[in-house]
This record gives C-alpha cells, structure tokens and sequence, in this order.
C-alpha cells in the first residue's frame, strides 16, 4: 500500500515508517519537522510541510495517490497545552481539519489518528476501558477527543472511515537501537532517567512521593513504541477487512510506579542518580492503567514487549548511540 504517514519524522511516526518499509508497503513522510527529525525518516522519501498550508495538502494529494493515512502530527506536551490552548487547537484541531478536507477531495476513505488516554482525564475507575467518561482536563486532551467527535461526524456525512487509537505512555526504541526517542526539551520519564544514566542530567525530579499506591510515587502504563506500530497496522488491517470505523485503548495492561521506573533504569544501566522530591504537579493521577481487551480482541493485537527492563534497555541502546 501507498501511505501518507503525517508527523513520520517524529518519535512513534518514524518507528511506524520504518516498520512499513519492513513489511513491504510504500510510505510518505509530510512533516513540518517542528519536533521531528529529517535523519529518522531514514530511506523513505520526505516531504515538508505544515497542515496549515491547505495549498501545500493539496498539492500532495493531487501528485500522489494514497491508499490510507496515519496521522502522528500532534503537539503532545500536556503543560504546554495549558500554556498555549490556541496553538494546540490550531494544530492538532484545525490541521487535521485541513487534512481531512484534503483526504476527502481526492477520495481517500481510511485514516490511522494518534488519539491518548487523556481524552479521559481524571479516572473514575482502573483499568480504563473505551467506555470510560470522557472528561479531558486539558487542552491537549481536549483537542484529541474533538478530533474525535469530528471523524465519527465525517464517517456518517462522508463515509470516511477511521480507527482512533488511545496511547498511553509511548516508550522504548526500535530494537536495533537506530531510531528511538529524542524531545527538545525531553518530558517523558524514562529518557529523562536515561539521561541521568548517561551524565547529561545531574539529577531527577519526581513529583510526589504520597500517592496511594505502594511506593507514593504516581503509576504509569508503558507500551513499547513497536508495539504501537503493530497496532497500527492492525488497525490499518481492520479498515481494509471490515470498512467500519472504530477506537481502541491501546497499553500494556499493567501499571509501573515511577519508583519502580527508576530502580528498573538503574539496573539495566548499572548506573547510579541523584532523585529529588518534589511536591504533586496539579492534574496528575496517582493510577493511568489501560484495558486493551476490546484491541486484542478486534484487531487481534499482542504487545510483544511488556517486560519493563526488556522496554528501558531497548531504549537504553538508543540514548547510547545518539
């Protein structure tokens, strides 16, 4: 299949583009590389631009003739969200409006959307099944779950069919240790502990230490990046089998607190770190635990890569190599 990947440059798009080129099909990157990087698209052929640009989507779809669409181009960072509502709103909501228009002029009917688990918000029960409340607290969230609403509309006026899938934390590297995560600024805990590991942070913070779990520090569901690729392609699988749209929580089913995160960096590193406590950032749950029955079940999806260490050293091999 011909694939346009939109945000392939980035840390889950690239991993996805290159697990496509593995499985045989042809993907095109379009990426503004406002976080993303021009080296991680590696061999696949890469196009710049921005979803603002309607002129430049247009273009795009008029040159090329694509089977089904992946979007992975939404800015991610729940803090900045709240900083900056509007840009978050202009992009992950408007751009992909844009996108979607330009989809639909040039009669492509399937598309892949990067939802997240804080469509939720707050949670009322664990684990998080698809029919949890919807209450995101954020404007990062917020604009996920109106893309949302906005794909089931144009499924039933247009016939676009689509598949959501709900991440919860993205971690881990590709295997081989080429491509894997790199943010500026990095938020994401476990290459923020890797970087204490490695020197290039002299310490780390953890927000909150009384919780009530265990250990007082906040749990987390960690899904390996390639595990996130797989479900992709399932859900790409789904759309061409059944031609029905649908969502999927997508995780690995068992929380880790971020003690435990820690303590797992340490000892596949054999590294030692300073770890400094603060008090709880607002908005932060003590439990996010996925349900993925309904993914497994559908899209017969099954995380390969559940061991936590297993998920720190792949991306371990990663912070090494950069």
């Amino acid at each position: 299949m011909k694939l346009l990947i939109v945000g392939g440059a980035g840390y889950i798009g690239s991993h996805m583009v290159k697990h496509l080129m593995q499985c045989g099909h042809d993907p095109i990157v379009f990426d503004n590389l406002s976080t993303g990087h021009r080296d991680a698209v590696r061999d696949a052929q890469l196009i710049e631009g921005d979803l603002a640009d309607s002129r430049t989507l247009k273009k795009l779809f008029n040159t090329h003739k694509f089977d089904a669409v992946m979007h992975f181009a939404s800015f991610s960072q729940v803090a900045e969200s709240v900083k900056k509502p509007d840009v978050y709103y202009l992009n992950n909501v408007a751009g992909t409006i844009n996108l979607l228009h330009a989809m639909m002029n040039a009669n492509i009917k399937q598309f892949v959307f990067s939802s997240t688990a804080a469509i939720f918000g707050e949670p009322q029960r664990i684990p998080i099944d698809e029919s949890h409340p919807k209450l995101p607290i954020n404007a990062y969230g917020r604009s996920k779950l109106m893309v949302e609403h906005i794909l089931q509309d144009l499924d039933q006026a247009f016939e676009l069919k689509s598949v959501s899938l709900r991440y919860f934390n993205a971690a881990g590297a590709d295997e081989s240790g080429d491509i894997g995560e790199r943010h500026l600024p990095e938020t994401h805990l476990i290459p923020i502990l890797l970087q204490a590991a490695s020197g290039i942070r002299e310490k780390v913070v953890v927000f909150g230490s009384d919780y009530p779990t265990q250990d007082g520090t906040c749990i987390r569901d960690y899904v390996h990046v390639s595990d996130l690729c797989e479900a992709h392609m399932a859900a790409l699988n789904y759309l061409n089998k059944e031609q029905a749209s649908n969502y999927f929580n997508l995780g690995n089913g068992e929380g880790f607190s971020v003690e435990e995160v820690i303590d797992a960096v340490k000892k596949v590193t054999g590294k030692n770190f300073d770890v400094v406590y603060e008090n709880r950032r607002e908005g932060d749950p003590a439990i996010l635990v996925a349900d993925s029955k309904l993914a497994r079940q559908v899209l017969d999806w099954q995380p390969r890569y559940t061991d936590l260490e297993t998920i720190i050293q792949h991306a371990w091999q990663f912070e090494q190599k950069k």
